[in-house]
């Protein structure tokens, strides 16, 4: 039996698309592949993300006790406050992007050139300020003291209000020495000495100042976090207390269960590493403008191209932001 093939169209083909079937140059499209298999990538992150937080849904850190920092307002609490300035200043540079590809549409490549600097102004304002918030987030506020069991307990006064390590450990007499090779096992016993304070001046400090109350990480009905009183305080300091922790990392942090500083290290690393490499082709796109590349070829569509990669970015903080800061 032999099969038949029916043809359509007024040309008798079978396709009828033409090399560009949606409207789009074979670049764009290809970019729009990416973008999709970019998103699905994402997608995947920030799911497992939330799986994670709703397993530990009673003891997650609260967004507005971590993200509380603003550059040269030591001591302000400024919760979310430069999180949102951030997210502003990067979908601004989405704006420009867009004003930069309306005007390669009417060839004024002095305004392409604008908007493409201000693109990247933008987009380095944004990593610059990454960078400032990781380096906040490894380095800490408070500090906390973990137990036998990885849960933490963190340190308020009568009023609820958080205290630092400063302010409650009581410095010993005898002096802590980092174990080296030729200290023998010294210090062998104890997790870390990266701390500025041992277990035991956190526990002479807290013993000695009645003002001070232990709370641990396990939210109540309210949504915030338990507060013991002071004997229960004192009892489960003495007994449990394992270590101490300031800032964060990749095996302990003072906010809440590692996976939170885990997911954050690497969700928004991964969305920074996009941005910056956003940043990388903008450059390079931007000074073919200004050598008159586009111009000479009677259309600015790379430009298009790097602005569609630009928009996904910009739409991932979105979800990102969502995630991390808001829910």
């Amino acid at each position: 039996m032999e099969a038949t093939v029916v043809r359509t169209g007024t040309e008798g083909r079978t396709w009828g698309g033409g090399n560009e079937p949606l409207k789009a140059s074979y670049g764009k499209v290809m970019m729009w592949f990416f973008l999709v298999s970019d998103s699905l990538t994402f997608s995947g992150f920030l799911a497992a993300y939330g799986f994670s937080r709703f397993k530990f849904a009673d003891s997650w850190p609260i967004a507005d006790e971590v993200f509380n920092h603003f550059p040269f307002l030591h001591g302000v609490d400024a919760p979310m406050y430069y999180v949102a300035l951030m997210t502003f200043i990067l979908i601004f540079s989405s704006v420009t992007m867009v004003l930069a590809v309306d005007a390669g549409h009417q060839m004024k490549r002095g305004k392409v050139t604008l908007y493409m600097f201000l693109t990247i102004i933008g987009g380095t304002i944004f990593l610059g300020s990454q960078a400032w918030e990781w380096t906040n987030f490894i380095k800490g506020t408070h500090g906390a003291v973990y137990t036998n069991g990885g849960n933490l307990l963190q340190f308020v006064d009568n009023e609820g209000n958080r205290v630092s390590l400063a302010d409650v450990a009581t410095p010993l007499a005898s002096e802590r020495v980092e174990h080296e090779t030729n200290t023998g096992l010294w210090f062998e016993s104890e997790t870390s000495t990266r701390s500025s304070y041992s277990v035991e001046e956190v526990i002479t400090g807290f013993e000695a100042n009645d003002n001070l109350l232990i709370r641990t990480q396990i939210l109540n009905e309210e949504g915030e976090k338990t507060i013991l009183s002071r004997d229960k305080s004192v009892a489960k300091l003495s007994s449990e207390a394992a270590g101490v922790i300031e800032g964060a990392n990749l095996t302990r942090n003072e906010y809440g269960p590692p996976l939170f500083a885990n997911y954050f290290f690497f969700i928004t690393g991964f969305h920074g590493f996009h941005v910056f490499t956003g940043v990388m082709i903008n450059i390079i796109i931007f000074f073919n403008v200004l050598l008159g590349t586009y111009e000479r070829r009677n259309n600015y569509e790379m430009v298009e191209k790097v602005a569609l990669y630009w928009h996904f970015v910009d739409l991932v903080w979105v979800f990102v932001f969502t995630f991390f800061y808001l829910v």
